[in-house]
């Protein structure tokens, strides 16, 4: 068995690593891979102490945020290849559509 304490830690550095990557990359499709590493960061550890305290709650919580991400994925691949036709481009500095 691995120790809850262990899956915790590996659930903050899979987490501190997405939100580094998030604040520091310009690229859109790396950011949206972040993202996507932080949500499963938080499903890992919903799972663990889901696991620890012998209940389901967690599990059933990390099941909505699966569905909720694989709906986010569609959507913002979506957003990101409309983006790329209209710009040409997919570093997040040269996208600016919303400003004036």
């Amino acid at each position: 068995m691995v120790p809850t304490s262990f899956l915790i830690g590996l659930s903050a550095i899979l987490f501190a690593i997405g939100a580094a990557g998030v604040l520091l990359r310009r690229n859109v499709i790396v950011i949206f891979m972040c993202i996507e590493l932080m949500l499963n960061a938080v499903n890992l550890a919903f799972v663990s102490f889901a696991r620890q305290l012998h209940s389901m709650d967690g599990q059933v919580i990390v099941f909505f945020v699966m569905t909720v991400a694989a709906a986010e994925a569609a959507v913002g691949l979506a957003i990101i290849i409309a983006l790329f036709r209209n710009r040409e481009t997919i570093h997040a500095d040269e996208m600016n559509l919303l400003r004036w």
